[in-house]
């Protein structure tokens, strides 16, 4: 079978409706981030799959009869022009001449979202589409740097379906430095999991089988599969009891949070409290910033969240920090046009066993503010990963990280939680 041809990204700032092209749909139907490149070159190849989700039949059935698709139906490739394409370069390019993690978040929650559609499409104008929503980032992990002026690809498929859910995996390419393009190599890979909705009722609806080909595909559905099934065991709900180990290192958290309290000037200058590297931004949610079903795009949440954990990094370290993986994404509820969201930051631990590579874990929680009726839920949680540049580091000879310190219990269950979430993925990823 033919590899799907890539789709080019082109920068443009131009709108997706033309007052002389009356086959575009109007503004208002366009999703929000239409000025986004890689939207814009998603939408263009994807127009009549997204056109039956913008303007469904009226009283249209649901789907009667799931398919059976392979990985290859939806596999989609972006490719991105730097090298050629100098204002494409410019609209990604950070202060450090590599790629903007942020926007590249948003245009990863794009294409997977893309291929989600693609995969759960019946292909049958007559029935009503499903509503696919990110429910979760399993894991990102940024693998070398990746430079805004070489030529980029993202490579995108479909890994594993349930029920109602299915994984997204995506893979961005580069080539090295003097090194022909056709040698890519891995610079950052992603998992996302998306929900199915019924679009009337809103219940979880049934969405297209799965059926691997190669050996790869089968072994990457298993590996997926056990990680859903890991995800079902941790929804219990329970609050897991700690071993002995794990009590008596809460305790020591405690009894130093008690110093930092009682005797301020007796404490460890090698320690903070985890409450003193807070950071918080808020906003309002625009129009702009809304998916194709009207409610705010995943991608903007994680680019803003990224955003305020490099300034938690950044502020902590005293040093230019560097990105190395998002953990885990929950996206418990909807953000909606209007909403008022706070992202709330802290670095919630630090790593520092590695002295070439000290870590910096960030955990950013972004809530639903109703002044109205004095509510605020949690919508969003981010798990971020970070070190310190080695050439920021390099100029300081004297650099150290401190230890982040809990002030109450709650606090430290918090952090044994998270360190042992992390320490089981990372022994699901090495089996």
């Amino acid at each position: 079978m033919n590899s799907p041809r890539p789709i080019s990204v082109v920068s443009t700032f131009a709108s997706p409706s033309s007052p002389c092209d009356s086959t575009k749909k109007p503004l208002s139907l366009w999703p929000g981030m239409y000025h986004s490149p890689v939207t814009t070159a998603l939408w263009e190849a994807r127009s009549k799959i997204f056109e039956s989700l913008l303007d469904p039949p009226v009283n249209a059935p649901p789907q009667s009869q799931l398919l059976t698709r392979t990985p290859s139906h939806s596999r989609t490739t972006i490719f991105y022009p730097f090298s050629t394409d100098f204002i494409l370069r410019e609209q990604y390019r950070d202060p450090w001449n590599e790629v903007r993690i942020g926007i590249l978040l948003e245009d990863l929650d794009a294409l997977a979202g893309t291929i989600s559609v693609k995969h759960c499409s019946d292909d049958d104008s007559t029935t009503r589409p499903l509503l696919l929503v990110t429910a979760s980032v399993h894991k990102i992990v940024l693998k070398k740097p990746i430079c805004v002026g070489i030529d980029l690809k993202t490579v995108a498929s479909v890994i594993w379906v349930g029920r109602s859910s299915i994984e997204i995996q995506l893979e961005v390419m580069q080539s090295e430095h003097n090194v022909k393009a056709s040698s890519d190599s891995v610079a950052l890979t992603a998992n996302f999991i998306f929900v199915a909705r019924d679009s009337k009722t809103g219940k979880a609806a049934p969405i297209n089988r799965l059926s691997p080909e190669t050996e790869l595909e089968k072994l990457l559905f298993e590996e997926a599969e056990a990680r859903n099934n890991l995800r079902k065991k941790k929804r219990g709900g329970d609050r897991r009891e700690f071993d002995h180990g794990e009590c008596k290192k809460l305790e020591a958290w405690l009894a130093e949070g008690r110093i930092f309290s009682d005797m301020p000037a007796l404490a460890d200058r090698n320690s903070i409290l985890l409450k003193d590297t807070r950071l918080e931004n808020s906003l309002i949610c625009q129009p702009q910033q809304r998916n194709i079903h009207g409610r705010i795009f995943g991608g903007f949440l994680m680019h803003r969240a990224f955003e305020l954990a490099f300034s938690t990094a950044y502020t902590f370290a005293g040093l230019v920090p560097y990105f190395l993986e998002v953990d885990h994404v929950d996206f418990l509820r909807p953000v909606d046009v209007g909403d008022f969201l706070r992202f709330k930051s802290c670095v919630l631990y630090t790593q520092l066993d590695k002295l070439d590579c000290p870590l910096i874990n960030i955990e950013v929680v972004a809530h639903v503010t109703s002044p109205e009726i004095r509510s605020s839920e949690v919508s969003n949680t981010f798990y971020f990963k970070f070190t310190v540049r080695p050439e920021a580091k390099a100029r300081n000879n004297g650099f150290k990280l401190r230890n982040v310190v809990p002030a109450t219990e709650e606090e430290a269950r918090h952090i044994l939680e998270r360190m042992d979430a992390e320490a089981l993925n990372s022994s699901k990823q090495q089996e």
